[in-house]
């Protein structure tokens, strides 16, 4: 479990900080994100899996020994979401741990392909998944809205099949705002998905593609100029290449960092090297996410931590993070001023104490 994680590099003052600070988060996959409880919840639903059903068997079980791994293991777990049932359980408790995180708003990553090819009717998972985001608010007052991505590793046909989905006025759900690709960038080429994202873009939704995670910068460049993105996932390989964070931070388009992902994947290999700092020093947007928690032994507020560390930030410095989080997100300008507001109270009455 991670509601106890704490990085000894971090002051406890400045854990207790993070833990009450409001935050979005724009980069956090659905599955990936089930709880330890919710994996071997399902995993006992569906007792032909090979995923463990003790929680703590699931920690050896994500231990990672590259991505190609990572990727087996995360589609294990995948199949274990076979009912809408399972699609309200998990997306509800998502949102339940993330209130506990203090998250007011979060955009997550769904992949309905991987489920409606294993048979759940689209319908209902559309449904399944707008009866727990709206439960999710009423209850826990985090609001949720979705990400539809390809999976990169499934090829043109998840491309077509998720195109329809997030485009078909009839399915299209309520709280849908952007179009992604994960999945495996090695042997992916970003510019094959480009009529799709076309697609998506002109029913209005916003490009958000995973690119340079464990590829060069050039699959960050054909994100940007064949799949017009808005914000880029991950985007790790960006350092390598000056040209590239300059066209980033004049052009604002934000990174989704997710640091210790990135060392669980062994896209890097240790956080000391993690590229954050040449990020930041080029004036590129940086937003802190989590993208897969459990799997990787964290979660949002230990990011936070993370990044405290590696930049050493205090509270203000933490506080301008939270604020690129809102600021790069999809949410409406109300909301954007509610949220930033919060953090700025929340901020100046605990520099006060």
């Amino acid at each position: 479990m991670t509601e106890h994680l704490v990085d000894p590099e971090v002051p406890r003052d400045l854990h207790a900080f993070i833990a009450g600070l409001p935050k979005a988060e724009l980069h956090v996959h659905h599955v990936g994100s089930a709880s330890p409880r919710i994996v071997s919840e399902l995993a006992a639903r569906h007792p032909d899996s090979k995923v463990p059903t003790d929680p703590e068997a699931l920690v050896d079980y994500f231990t990672f020994t590259d991505f190609a791994h990572f990727i087996d293991v995360y589609l294990s777990v995948v199949d274990l979401i076979r009912t809408p049932e399972d699609v309200r359980l998990l997306t509800y408790e998502v949102a339940r741990e993330m209130a506990r995180q203090q998250v007011r708003y979060a955009e997550l990553t769904i992949t309905p392909f991987s489920s409606t090819r294993r048979g759940i009717d689209e319908s209902a998972f559309m449904d399944a998944i707008e009866d727990a985001r709206k439960a999710a608010e009423a209850e826990f007052g985090t609001v949720l809205r979705w990400c539809f991505d390809i999976p990169g590793e499934a090829g043109l046909e998840s491309a077509q099949e998720t195109a329809r989905l997030a485009t078909d006025d009839r399915l299209r759900p309520e709280g849908l705002v952007s179009f992604g690709l994960g999945g495996p960038e090695i042997g992916v080429a970003r510019p094959q998905f480009k009529p799709y994202f076309d697609r998506a873009i002109a029913a209005g939704l916003h490009s958000v593609p995973h690119a340079g995670e464990t590829t060069g910068p050039q699959t960050v460049w054909d994100a940007l100029t064949a799949l017009r993105a808005e914000r880029i996932g991950h985007g790790t390989s960006s350092a390598q290449d000056p040209k590239l964070l300059a066209h980033l931070a004049e052009h604002r388009i934000p990174l989704e960092v997710c640091p210790t992902s990135n060392i669980a994947t062994r896209a890097v290999r240790t956080l000391d090297e993690h590229p954050i700092k040449e990020f930041t020093r080029a004036g590129v947007l940086v937003t802190i996410n989590s993208d897969d928690p459990p799997m990787f032994g964290t979660d949002l507020n230990n990011e936070y931590a993370v990044a405290a560390r590696l930049l050493g930030l205090d509270e203000r410095g933490l506080a301008d993070l939270a604020r690129n989080g809102v600021e790069a997100s999809f949410l409406d300008a109300p909301g954007k001023a509610r949220i930033k507001d919060e953090i700025d109270t929340y901020t100046a009455a605990w520099l006060a104490s």
